[in-house]
């Protein structure tokens, strides 16, 4: 076997590989004379069937089978041992293959190679490193929240836009009736999501036993079918009006600002009045927005890195590797369409792993074992459960890592912050302080 690679220009390459009979031929004899062994063939016994007669069946798809089985791993030693970089897979530019009366075999394919190129990380990048601030309306938000969280649920005589209702919806016929056979079902209905303020105008002030008409489609949301018990196809075509009866009114009565309200909330004794208690409620909401404003930067220095890099890609040859070997079927026009932003993707995968590299970074298998048990901690602790001991926490652990879906996420997430840690290293930062809502508008600017 023969193998040429020849250049076409810096991002292409045309790979030639020549098959000879004494490169495939004792494979093909070794599977007929096997397959002849067990073959059962009407009219001959077990293992007794001519080797031209099996020759004739089968001889020509072992052939391909087997020439194809050699291209592969001849390609993919050419590659690996010459350490070319390829983008995407060699696509065959052979069309026709004479395999009934060929012994020798000439396969070409071209080829995309990745570009040529440096990047570098230095204080002459500058960037924003936007800190959200927790103003004085999203502290409150989250000190209400806390104070409904550990509240205790009360059933007032009076229903207030804030409540919760459990009644019974009962369909009416055209004159206000209840209609024989018709939608009768119990559930609890939150006012303050009732979309149509009317309606919601309706239910204030009703207590226990009171009735009134509602129109479910008119009055409520889409969702209004998980109040019916039906479903929602037959929920859009439902046009009718249903009496409903408040059986009980629920109010969940907010934890007053106390000391008890403080220790559930973040430990006893860590804060010790209302004062501290928004301090560190502001504290524990900006630390949670820190992954966030590392998601802008990380955004920010991929478009950076991108125009300062101008890499060239072969791009005649990835749209047609595209169309070539996409399991969805993409068209050519798809392709051309997605083209732009599956360039910009390629082109940051190969800045990234260049980075990577040039940096040693690495992730080890027990960085990965380690951070898999701190997520599994912290997810029971979510459930207010107590940790796993040791052992049984490493099985959940590696037990977690045998899928490999999320062994790859957690991959992903480490190298994100080996690689955020080298960009605020490298580049030059300067904080800037903005509420969320700023840094909504900022982080989606174009």
């Amino acid at each position: 076997m023969n193998i040429t690679q020849e250049k076409i220009d810096d991002l292409n390459a045309k790979l030639k590989v020549e098959v000879s009979a004494e490169d495939y031929q004792s494979k093909v004899e070794e599977v007929i004379v096997n397959y002849r062994k067990t073959a059962s063939i009407p009219g001959f016994r077990k293992g007794k069937v001519p080797m031209g007669q099996v020759k004739k069946m089968i001889g020509k798809s072992v052939l391909v089978d087997e020439v194809n089985k050699l291209l592969q791993e001849a390609i993919y030693k050419h590659i690996t041992e010459n350490k070319v970089e390829v983008l995407g897979n060699p696509l065959p530019l052979t069309s026709e293959v004479d395999w009934d009366n060929a012994t020798d075999f000439t396969f070409e394919y071209e080829m995309g190679l990745a570009p040529e190129f440096k990047v570098t990380l230095d204080k002459k990048g500058k960037f924003d490193f936007l800190k959200i601030v927790a103003d004085k309306k999203m502290v409150d938000h989250y000190v209400t929240d806390m104070a409904k969280r550990y509240g205790k649920m009360t059933q007032p005589e009076k229903a207030e836009k804030t409540d919760l209702m459990m009644g019974e919806f009962t369909q009416l016929d055209a004159e206000g009736h209840v209609l024989e056979g018709g939608i009768s079902h119990t559930a609890s209905v939150a006012l303050d999501i009732i979309q149509d303020k009317k309606a919601q105008k309706a239910l204030v002030g009703l207590a226990q036993d009171d009735e009134v008409k509602v129109h479910i489609n008119k009055d409520f949301s889409n969702d209004a079918h998980h109040m019916l018990n039906i479903k929602k196809e037959e929920l859009e075509t439902l046009d009718a009006d249903f009496n409903f009866k408040v059986n009980k009114i629920s109010r969940m009565e907010p934890a007053e600002l106390n000391q008890e309200l403080f220790d559930k909330t973040f430990g006893k004794d860590t804060v010790k009045s209302e004062k501290e208690f928004r301090a560190k409620i502001k504290e524990e909401v900006e630390k949670s927005f820190v992954s966030e404003s590392d998601n802008k930067l990380k955004n920010d220095v991929i478009l950076h890195l991108i125009k300062k890099s101008k890499l060239s890609l072969p791009d005649t040859f990835l749209k047609k590797w595209l169309v070539a070997t996409n399991e969805q079927g993409l068209t050519e026009e798809q392709v051309e369409t997605e083209y732009e932003q599956y360039s910009k993707s390629l082109q940051w995968q190969l800045i990234e792993n260049k980075i990577i590299k040039e940096h040693d970074l690495e992730v080890k298998n027990e960085d990965v074992l380690a951070h898999a048990k701190e997520l599994i901690v912290s997810n029971f602790a979510q459930y207010g459960q107590p940790a796993p001991e040791d052992k049984k926490l490493e099985e959940i652990a590696l037990q977690v890592l045998g899928n490999e879906e999320e062994r790859k996420k957690i991959y992903n997430q480490l190298y994100d912050v080996k690689t955020m840690a080298l960009y605020k290293e490298k580049f030059t930062l300067k904080d800037k302080e903005v509420t969320y809502d700023e840094f909504v508008k900022l982080a989606t600017e174009k």
